[in-house]
């Protein structure tokens, strides 16, 4: 009897790793979709930090499901790039129920879902199928039709515990994105809990986090102020770019407190990595977006060392810009 019951747990666990194992999509991000209140004003501010190849598409219709009930929404879409990651801005229509106004209720204008690129219908229906069994639903799943070509874009509900939605699209052009240089390095959510975060991906087959202790340094600055901070950052590596998990004390106040007061858990800034960071610093002045937050690593000049600003861009979409330059 107790042989049965070791053969019966065997094959449990072997079947939950099987489930578990991480479909090879996820290597790379296909796009973002960022949701926001006021498409215009976010898609100017960022076409002139750098946005490119923008498509503006005033009056979009997707259909689908949402929490399980037919949904039909209304939205204005943008669309750019930023280097090889692209940027769909969807601006729904008010007083409508669906996932995008959801997220704006409880977060305001931010980054909804980080979407991975699928290359037909099945695998999708597979990865669907693979997420459910590991308890983990479909939130929403809508259609569109852009430039005359049908897109399919799937939304799993993972932002209540791994504080982003885990996307998903598919369509029958651009399946292999155009070579465009690497702009974006990593993005880094905001939390509370990195312990339950990470415990909730690696069960899904991400890798857990890889977690290090940030230490004070004497040349950080907050609102050009000085700024004594420690905090534990959790980092998951990827060839295309990393996540950076960042959990703060609550003081003393700094950037990432003030985005959780302002947003809740979330992706609260973007990497990009600059060759003159007084220059792009500089750049991003020059259109009203300060340094909000500033700090180096290791020491600076020397290999394995770096400087980086958090620029104040909130006010375009809910995000912070960190620009870093590595030695």
């Amino acid at each position: 009897m107790r042989l049965l019951l070791y053969y019966f747990v065997a094959i449990f666990v072997m079947v939950g790793m099987c489930s578990a194992e991480l479909p090879g999509f996820y290597k790379t991000v296909d796009r973002v979709t960022w949701v926001v209140r006021d498409v215009d004003h976010v898609k100017r501010g960022w076409t002139e930090l750098g946005l490119s190849d923008v498509h503006d598409y005033p009056d979009i219709r997707l259909t689908g499901r949402y929490q399980g009930k037919p949904v039909v929404i209304t939205a204005r879409r943008v669309t750019g790039r930023l280097g090889d990651l692209t940027v769909d801005m969807i601006q729904p229509a008010e007083k409508q129920k669906n996932a995008f106004n959801e997220f704006l209720a409880r977060h305001g204008d931010g980054i909804f879902s980080i979407v991975h690129r699928v290359s037909d219908r099945e695998d999708m229906a597979k990865e669907v199928q693979r997420m459910d069994s590991l308890g983990v639903t479909v939130l929403q799943q809508v259609n569109l039709t852009s430039d005359g070509v049908p897109i399919v874009f799937t939304y799993f509900d993972t932002e209540p515990r791994g504080k982003f939605v885990l996307g998903l699209v598919y369509s029958t052009v651009d399946v292999a994105p155009p070579k465009e240089p690497k702009v974006v390095s990593h993005l880094a959510p905001v939390i509370l809990d990195p312990n339950a975060v990470s415990t909730f991906w690696s069960g899904l087959g991400f890798p857990a986090f890889s977690m290090e202790h940030a230490t004070p340094r004497e040349d950080s600055r907050y609102r050009g102020k000085p700024l004594w901070l420690a905090f534990d950052v959790g980092y998951q590596r990827y060839k295309q770019f990393n996540y950076e998990w960042i959990c703060p004390p609550k003081s003393p106040q700094n950037i990432y407190t003030d985005f959780l007061k302002l947003h809740g858990e979330g992706i609260q800034h973007m990497g990009v990595s600059v060759d003159d960071l007084e220059k792009a610093a500089t750049k991003y002045e020059s259109f009203g977006y300060h340094v909000w937050q500033s700090g180096a690593w290791g020491e600076v000049g020397k290999n394995n060392s770096g400087q980086y600003d958090y620029m104040d861009t909130d006010s375009i979409g809910g995000v912070s810009v960190e620009l870093i330059h590595a030695y």
